[in-house]
């Protein structure tokens, strides 16, 4: 009689035996979660790969996240613990949902989720139970956002026959591999960005037609502006997916990696819903179609009045404006002064100098241009200004603008060329005067953003070449404007008295405008690359001082030794001043001190904005004027700071003193490529408001005082 039960026991051990020794996988419950590790087999092979996935269950309406999660959250992670020798792929990612939250727009998962990894034991593993460990993070949301965890393990049995089948968990297993993506074969991706828009086209092989309705995914976070809506038309055997670009845009896309989803299959993938898209960024080929942007067709045209006839007249008024900015004025002054000797002279020498000028302005304007719109098209992030970014090109602008001064001030006089700057009569010195003036005060005027340059310079930025230089043309035309004027009609000068000995005090005069301007860049200087290397700028003009001196005696007297002496001690003094590397490292490192103004960063702008926070930006430059008066006038003015304070405004500052691609690339997303930018970014809002670059106390306390008082601390509701 004993046999029987002996009998009843092994047959409940046999069938039990797929259960027990392929893998007894406990479940991880948190408040939200049921987690496990899962495998649809009942044990591996040496050598092959064992398919092993993360089951996440979720609470009704709660969600976790795709490995992109859209506008916030987190992507799920997995941290493998393995036998010796066994190694690990990347999650296998279903294709996500979107999931709209207020408004945002992330991607993830609902209900129920399986991330399969591929975990390969060694060929020479030995038989037997292979024990996985995983620590698995995911960040859950509804509501709220919970960051959750477990630890979680796994036995699988290791044999060389082929594992038998698993069902407990082929359904979810299953489910998890039809949602993955798959490559398609013969179709061909190529994107493109247009204005503030990606575009991803995709084309079918010959007798093959695109599904219509389309989604796509980016793989790549801050790539798109998720809750934007996307636009897919098709055509014959193309479909063309366009999105918003995030704001700002990524810099450096070289390509576009994601995933298409269909609610109608891709043809040619059994009944698949997603594929793979991988796609080198560029000109797309002839045959694309040209749309608007996506999100409302909000072309950067459109703020500057939405044309390019606009743009134009915008940059023409801003050129005209930048005659009033300080850096510019001292430049302006030698070359009135020369116009003043020549008033009551020869008229057609006067109109030619004006001409020159003009032409000097442009060429410098144009050349600039060029240079910027070439660099940038090689992948460097590049803004308005550039050049006073180079810690080297603010040390030797400043010294050419103290020699200068020095030349007025009497110090010394330098032959026919440099004595034109004191307004010599000679026609050559006189042109060559106005070409030099009219080259310096392009080089100085470029990071002076006047009121109405700001969208109209952003405005290149998204055209061509031609729409660009045509932009940039039309502000050097402003900006020689006034001094061509005065050289055709001279009559606006014959108020003055005639030439005389005042001239020689008037120019003197002039080089305190030029000494100020050399204490300006020095301070720029500073900003960027710290008090050492001010010093080493002042320590180096000593010098370019007494060559200068030198020099100057030596042309009252004889000896050539004075001429080679000067010329040693200007060479030794721009070599002191020439900035170290590890100065402009040290205050790179130093450079957000200002403890109310926070470092700005685009994931500090979401991160404050997804928690109701408003945010007030300030893009500036410790070179650009503009930025400073601004600074001084408006943003440190006490009614200012109760204004911010009232609103629980947070303040971040942008410092675009050294260039920064992320500064630039985010100027580029508002519009613009030039300093001052002042945006305030509004919880609830698509997009910041912008201020104007002119800042008075009124203006910034009136768009503050739009917002609604603070209440509070706010709890942190999505990510």
């Amino acid at each position: 009689m004993s046999r029987y039960p002996l009998r009843f026991a092994l047959a409940l051990a046999a069938l039990a035996l797929p259960f027990t020794a392929a893998h007894a996988a406990p479940q991880v419950k948190t408040e939200h979660v049921e987690a496990q590790l899962v495998m649809d087999k009942a044990g591996a092979q040496p050598g092959r790969p064992a398919w092993v996935g993360l089951k996440l269950r979720m609470a009704p309406e709660w969600h976790t996240y795709w490995k992109n999660p859209g506008d916030s959250g987190l992507p799920t992670r997995i941290k493998w613990t393995l036998p010796t020798g066994w190694t690990a792929g990347e999650i296998q990612w279903p294709y996500p949902q979107p999931l709209p939250v207020g408004p945002l727009m992330n991607y993830g998962y609902e209900d129920e989720v399986v991330l399969l990894s591929p975990l390969t034991p060694p060929a020479d593993a030995p038989a037997g139970p292979a024990n996985i460990h995983a620590h698995a993070e995911w960040l859950v949301c509804r509501d709220i956002c919970v960051p959750e965890k477990g630890e979680l393990d796994l036995s699988i049995p290791l044999a060389a026959a082929a594992p038998a089948d698993d069902s407990r968990f082929q359904a979810s297993i299953d489910r998890a591999r039809n949602q993955l993506p798959v490559d398609l074969s013969g179709w061909k991706y190529e994107a493109s960005m247009q204005a503030r828009s990606l575009i991803v086209r995709l084309t079918a092989p010959e007798g093959i037609e695109p599904p219509a309705n389309v989604r796509f995914f980016p793989a790549r976070e801050n790539l798109i502006e998720p809750a934007a809506p996307e636009k897919a038309t098709r055509s014959s055997r193309t479909l063309t997916v366009e999105m918003k670009l995030a704001d700002p845009p990524l810099p450096g896309v070289q390509s576009v990696e994601g995933v298409a989803v269909t609610q109608d299959g891709w043809p040619g993938s059994d009944g698949r819903k997603a594929i793979n898209v991988s796609a080198k960024v560029g000109a797309l080929a002839a045959g694309a179609a040209s749309v608007a942007p996506a999100g409302g067709g909000d072309a950067i045209g459109a703020t500057v009045g939405g044309s390019t006839l606009a743009a134009l007249a915008f940059a023409f008024i801003g050129g005209m404006i930048l005659n009033l900015m300080p850096c510019v004025f001292p430049v302006l002054g030698i070359k009135v002064m020369g116009f003043v000797e020549h008033a009551h002279g020869d008229r057609r020498a006067m109109r030619v100098q004006g001409l020159v000028y003009g032409a000097g302005v442009l060429l410098s304007f144009l050349v600039l241009a060029g240079l910027m719109l070439a660099l940038r098209a090689g992948g460097t992030q590049l803004g308005w200004g550039f050049q006073l970014q180079s810690p080297a090109f603010v040390t030797v602008l400043a010294a050419l603008f103290f020699i200068l001064a020095l030349n007025l001030s009497g110090v010394f006089e330098w032959g026919a060329f440099a004595q034109s700057m004191t307004s010599d009569v000679s026609a050559k010195g006189r042109y060559a005067d106005a070409l030099l003036a009219g080259v310096l005060a392009t080089v100085v005027a470029t990071p002076c953003t006047a009121p109405f340059m700001g969208a109209a310079v952003g405005f290149t930025i998204t055209q061509d070449a031609a729409h660009s230089i045509a932009v940039f043309g039309m502000l050097a035309l402003g900006l020689a404007a006034p001094v061509v004027a005065l050289a055709f009609f001279p009559s606006l000068l014959r108020v003055l008295p005639k030439p005389g000995a005042w001239m020689e005090t008037f120019k003197q005069v002039l080089s305190f405008p030029l000494y100020a301007t050399v204490a300006w860049l020095a301070w720029v200087l500073g900003a960027q690359a710290g008090n050492d290397a001010v010093f080493a700028l002042l320590g180096g003009l000593v010098l370019v001082a007494m060559g200068a001196w030198l020099y100057g005696r030596s042309l009252h007297a004889p000896g050539a030794w004075r001429t080679a002496v000067a010329a040693i001690l200007a060479a030794a003094g721009l070599l002191l001043a020439w900035p170290s590397p590890t100065h402009i490292a040290e205050a790179a490192a130093a450079a957000n001190d200002e403890s109310e103004w926070q470092p700005w960063s685009p994931e500090r702008v979401r991160n404050l904005v997804a928690v109701g926070k408003p945010v007030f930006v300030d893009f500036t430059a410790a070179w650009c004027v503009t930025c400073q008066v601004n600074k001084r006038i408006a943003l440190h003015d006490e009614g200012v700071e109760k204004a911010f304070a009232a609103r629980d405004v947070v303040k971040l500052k942008a410092d675009w003193t050294r260039q920064d691609p992320r500064i630039t690339a985010a100027l580029a997303g508002l519009g613009r490529n030039a300093v001052p930018v002042y945006a305030l970014y509004v919880p609830g809002e698509d997009k910041p408001r912008l201020l104007p670059e002119v800042l008075t106390p009124s203006i910034v306390i009136s768009e503050v005082s739009r917002l609604p008082s603070a209440k509070g601390p706010t709890a942190v509701t999505q990510r």
